[in-house]
């Protein structure tokens, strides 16, 4: 059961008036008709990703929200109250806290259609962070009460949630390891392989996609300055590695990036780097050619 909605949500510009802010607030709107059933990322997002059909059809008495977000506007900011975890269906997001007293904002994360905000308010009860989206974005907004209250009734549910909550974990495990150990060249070679698995396992193109983050976002993430992500950038290009025109990037030479590496990188479906299976030629063949719809990422 859905219900669409339109949050009371502000610009980043609006950041001295937003600090007292609590969670977001939501207007209800007239009635959804799409089910999680009926969604085209059931395959990927909580709480329809491996049910059975009988299982599905018990989540869908789940009542949850939609919300349309515009560029730059926040979804929910550090401080709020946790009540939701929030599914992207369409878009994408940045999750950012502040640093150096508040002077500056620290990127944390990127999230795409398929994947789960929100699970860093669940120990505190409280955000921890702000997202906040990089373009048009849709979301679902999952009661965490009621998504715990299924799980009893839904052992397999339970097991998904643990799944994503450590796929968490594994990610920013991955990036303590690329801060600690990379140098420049591994982090950016490390970034866009990452990508690439992430847009695969959503049925796009995994060597011809758009990055909806600017360059100096890229080094917030990275902690890199803007000045060196713009030299790699370059450096890749001329070594023939990628191609770059703006924002859309093109790799030509995976097993070049993953030189650059100087390692074995094993990957999750999350495109978090784990004990799992190293990315080879044969298994970039299967995403692009066996997923249900393989596209390039829409430039829009």
């Amino acid at each position: 059961m859905t219900t669409s909605i339109s949050p009371r949500i502000g610009t980043e510009r609006r950041r001295a008036s937003a600090a007292a802010a609590t969670a977001p607030k939501f207007e209800a709107g007239a009635a959804c008709s799409t089910l999680c059933s009926n969604c085209n990322l059931r395959g990927l997002c909580v709480p329809c990703c491996g049910l059975t059909r009988s299982e599905r059809e018990i989540a869908e008495r789940l009542e949850f929200h939609r919300a349309h977000l515009r560029r730059g506007e926040t979804l929910y900011r550090a401080g709020d109250r946790f009540s939701f975890l929030y599914a992207v269906r369409t878009g994408f997001f940045k999750s950012t806290v502040l640093v150096e007293n508040g002077r500056r904002d620290q990127v944390t994360g990127f999230s795409m259609a398929g994947e789960m905000l929100g699970m860093d308010g669940i120990e505190s009860e409280r955000q921890t962070c702000n997202a906040i989206a990089l373009e048009d974005s849709n979301v679902c907004a999952m009661p965490y009460a009621g998504l715990l209250a299924l799980a009893y009734e839904i052992p397999s549910l339970q097991h998904l949630l643990r799944k994503t909550m450590s796929d968490v974990i594994v990610r920013e495990s991955g990036m303590l390891l690329l801060l600690g150990s990379m140098n420049a060249d591994e982090r950016l070679a490390m970034f866009l392989l990452n990508m690439s698995r992430r847009f695969a396992a959503r049925g796009y193109s995994p060597s011809e996609f758009n990055l909806r983050m600017t360059r100096d976002e890229i080094g917030s993430y990275l902690g890199l300055k803007l000045e060196t992500v713009s030299r790699i950038f370059s450096k890749f290009q001329e070594e023939g590695l990628i191609g770059v025109q703006q924002k859309f990037v093109q790799i030509l030479d995976y097993a070049g990036l993953e030189r650059v590496m100087g390692r074995d990188i094993h990957w999750n479906a999350a495109g978090a780097s784990d004990n799992g299976r190293r990315i080879g030629a044969a298994e970039r063949k299967r995403a692009a050619t066996s997923a249900p719809i393989t596209r390039r990422a829409r430039t829009s």
